[in-house]
């Protein structure tokens, strides 16, 4: 009987146990703390590399202002300038020498043709099979990079889903042959300049620390300079998907964790301190090529990627 009587009150004391836990468990404050990635290794199986002197042409689709062609011309112009190079450091030449880490040497980009699309001759809705129509229309050769460039009221499969711009390759020639490297980068500033236009525009997910001072003043223009300086990196590092074992199986992933800007130290909503310094209290590096400003996307660099070429063995016959 004893037993009986005393178990509400053991139930009761149980009760206002866990309560007290739980509330002095949600009223501790969460820390957050950045994890340092790991250095990614990948594994060189002698594909094959854009080495030597190519030319990058340019297809505006869409209507863009001339101010905003003239910014992604002269970034193009300063990936190949004089070494040493007369601008502070780090400048776009510094950053593109870099892509020697990933084997070879980093290739001579010059700028090529510009056309202009403004009728939208595909439709407003494309695909990956119209992108590679349209690098088609650009009459590249094996020296030579096809760029597609998308007007903010463009759509493109995939954009602001999973992917900011994409690199692949396409055949060439009458008899298809010859292989030539593309890219295509949009101008996100009307659709989702917080996933592919960052850290210039706030994040949509995260914290939403302020974000770095456009160098040009515009995000979207901003933010199709450091695509397209990804995607031609990972053009000119693995334009077939053949140059490592990790690119071909993670392409995607790669391209998604570029494109956001991922690197050590910052994360989006986090952008941290400019790569340049105090400017305007966080604005990124640049440079002055004719009278226009370029930014330096120096985080989609391989700084933290190690690349493990397969040892040469000799066989005697």
């Amino acid at each position: 009987m004893a037993m009986a009587r005393d178990r509400p009150l053991f139930f009761f004391f149980l009760f206002l146990f866990l309560f007290l836990f739980y509330a002095a468990s949600a009223a501790t404050p969460r820390e957050l703390f950045l994890v340092p990635p790991q250095t990614l290794t990948l594994d060189y199986h002698n594909g094959s590399l854009l080495t030597g002197n190519y030319t990058l042409h340019l297809l505006w689709y869409g209507r863009f202002p001339a101010s905003h062609r003239s910014i992604v011309a002269d970034f193009v112009r300063s990936l190949s300038s004089p070494s040493p190079s007369p601008f502070p450091s780090p400048s776009v030449a510094s950053w593109w020498r870099t892509l020697a880490l990933y084997g070879g040497a980093a290739p001579r980009v010059a700028l090529g043709r510009q056309t202009l699309d403004e009728s939208l001759s595909l439709g407003r809705t494309l695909s990956e099979a119209d992108l590679a129509r349209l690098a088609a229309r650009l009459a590249p050769h094996r020296g030579a990079i096809a760029a597609i460039l998308t007007s903010p009221d463009v759509l493109v499969d995939g954009f602001c889903v999973g992917r900011c711009g994409l690199h692949g390759a396409a055949r060439a020639g009458r008899r298809g042959r010859a292989r030539f490297a593309y890219l295509w980068a949009g101008d996100s500033s009307a659709q989702c300049p917080g996933q592919c236009a960052w850290p210039f525009h706030r994040p949509i997910y995260g914290p939403q620390a302020p974000p770095l001072v456009p160098p040009n003043g515009d995000v979207g223009v901003d933010g199709v300079v450091i695509n397209l300086a990804t995607l031609l990196a990972g053009a000119v590092t693995n334009p077939f998907g053949t140059a490592s074992s990790r690119a071909r199986r993670r392409r995607r992933w790669r391209r998604r964790r570029r494109a956001r800007g991922v690197r050590e130290g910052r994360l989006p909503g986090l952008p941290g301190a400019a790569a340049g310094g105090p400017h305007h209290g966080g604005e990124l590096q640049r440079q002055r090529i004719r009278r226009e400003e370029v930014s330096v996307a120096r985080h989609v660099g391989p700084n933290n990627v190690a690349v493990r070429h397969p040892r040469l063995t000799w066989h005697p016959w």
